[in-house]
């Protein structure tokens, strides 16, 4: 297993725990906590469609092992005060990590889900995501709706409006993927949108329908 640090900047694009958490150095354990499910629950393995399940399932490791280190008091002071952990410890922790997840959290259900979407969709967390994603794809839309939570085509408008406000704020560099996006590329996304939308449908009532007969 990679270093638990690497993953963090690969995924999160931070090494530091807390700040993958989003959350200061002196939150207290229900904060730690709270910030973990929120996360967990947008890369969820259960939850994504099978295209990002894999890179969902190695962020939602890398987010239950830094959530082992930061709710157990003494790894955390250890962490605090020289940024140090036990790396094979916490390899052993997340060998079991759909059952580590499940003893602290009740099953995800379809309202949990949409619960957090209405909370997340216009929340501080959402811009941070937005223009970490923006930054990281260089402006480019198609890899926003990517990586980017409870996202679709419909979002577009909004994003645009956001990101512009970033940019106008000097906040992120103005990027000609962006800008100066082709209407060719937007329809191309678009087409492309109205297939997936149509196979995550079908794929979604099959799992219900297996999930109803007990599979």
């Amino acid at each position: 297993m990679a270093n638990l640090l690497d993953l963090c900047e690969k995924y999160f694009g931070s090494r530091n725990f807390y700040e993958v958490l989003k959350i200061s150095t002196d939150a207290d354990d229900k904060q730690v906590k709270k910030a973990y499910h929120k996360l967990s629950l947008l890369v969820h393995p259960d939850r994504v469609e099978e295209n990002i399940k894999a890179e969902a399932t190695e962020k939602f490791k890398v987010l239950g092992r830094i959530h082992s280190i930061l709710s157990d008091s003494e790894k955390r002071k250890i962490y605090n005060e020289s940024g140090q952990y036990d790396e094979e410890s916490e390899e052993v922790i997340m060998r079991n990590w759909a059952d580590y997840w499940k003893t602290l959290f009740k099953p995800i259900t379809e309202e949990t889900i949409s619960n957090y979407e209405k909370t997340y969709k216009g929340s501080e967390i959402e811009i941070k995501d937005l223009k970490r994603a923006y930054m990281d794809g260089k402006g480019d839309m198609d890899y926003i709706l990517v990586v980017v939570p409870f996202s679709n085509c419909e979002e577009e408008p909004r994003y645009h409006t956001i990101i512009a406000k970033l940019i106008e704020a000097g906040e992120v560099p103005e990027y000609k993927a962006f800008t100066e996006e082709s209407e060719k590329k937007k329809l191309r996304r678009k087409r492309k949108t109205l297939g997936h939308y149509s196979k995550m449908i079908n794929s979604h009532f099959s799992r219900k329908q297996l999930s109803f007969i007990g599979l």
